[in-house]
């Protein structure tokens, strides 16, 4: 079996790679419908609801589980990497975004006029996750792999 056709039926990758998709294309959907603007980046971009970051490995840990079993060196990898992920996203990295907020404020204040200043760029602010968004990336971490069939 080639490496290419090994990949595309690798049940495991294919279930954390299609919850990271189908999370990045909800909060596309999401945004759009709760600002009425298309922000294409919100594709590929981090922050938001859900949070891909905890959907992708909490199906990569469900996936493991089923696969493999939870007695499996690969689990207990699993679910050590998605217990620092989802720490991260929801601890440290929505910390920094409400500081960009800040920043980003104090900036903007005490700019003259921020237009014709070439070195005014604000940080991003979307990068980490409320515990709501990071639950609905875990429920649909769960969801994704038990939908899709192990073969």
């Amino acid at each position: 079996m080639s490496v290419f056709s090994q990949l595309i039926h690798n049940y495991v990758l294919i279930s954390a790679m299609s919850s990271w998709a189908i999370a990045q294309i909800l909060k596309f959907i999401l945004n759009y419908v709760t600002s009425k603007e298309m922000k294409f980046e919100r594709l590929a971009g981090a922050g938001g609801m859900p949070s891909a970051h905890s959907a992708t490995v909490t199906a990569l840990m469900i996936a493991c589980a089923r696969f493999e079993g939870v007695g499996s060196t690969f689990f207990a990898i699993a679910v050590v990497i998605a217990a620092v992920t989802i720490y991260d996203a929801m601890g440290v990295r929505h910390e920094a975004g409400e500081h960009a907020k800040i920043i980003n404020q104090m900036l903007k204040n005490s700019s003259e006029d921020e237009a014709e200043d070439p070195d005014f760029k604000e940080l991003k602010e979307m990068l980490g996750h409320t515990p709501l968004e990071v639950v609905g990336g875990v429920f649909l971490g769960i969801l994704v792999p038990l939908m899709i069939p192990m073969g």
